[in-house]
């Protein structure tokens, strides 16, 4: 009888040691990099994608193609999917002008989000470490921040 204590006692200890498993949904290091925006934007690439702009830790930034200069179509559920992106005074990188970096106050939230050109900047909740690029042409709408944006604001 004393083993079985002993052995349930030692079990339990093992398995308070244990983390947790993540149950919520992916996007935490987004998230709270959207909520304490610090340091310099990045410049990133690959080849799928070509060169797109990242945070300071890397994760990938996305726009809507449904999106109009200065106003975000992405509202409820979609900003589960598509979390806004906001710059407070962060550095821009080499090779872009601050001036095309810019924000919007949400007329839905009443929050802050930067934009670029004038489109609105998103993450995407299933890239879930610096240098994914999931999103990119998810339903054929969103991309990486990068020389497409540049053709639509020249376009419209």
């Amino acid at each position: 009888m004393w083993k079985w204590i002993i052995a349930v006692t030692l079990l339990a200890g093992c398995m308070a040691d244990e983390e947790p498993e993540e149950m919520s949904a992916p996007m935490n290091e987004a998230q709270d990099a959207a909520q304490n925006p610090t340091g310099q934007l990045r410049v990133m690439k690959k080849e799928e994608t070509g060169q797109y702009l990242a945070d300071s830790a890397g994760m990938t930034l996305y726009f809507s193609i449904e999106d109009k200069e200065g106003v975000s179509t992405c509202t409820n559920h979609c900003l589960e999917e598509w979390p806004p992106f906001y710059l407070g005074s962060s550095k821009v990188p080499e090779g872009f002008s601050p001036n095309d970096f810019g924000e919007i106050t949400r007329e839905d939230t009443g929050e802050k989000q930067s934009t670029y050109k004038g489109y609105p900047l998103y993450y995407f909740s299933r890239d879930q470490v610096a240098g994914q690029t999931n999103g990119y042409s998810a339903d054929d709408k969103w991309y990486t921040v990068n020389n497409a944006i540049d053709r639509m604001a020249q376009a419209n």
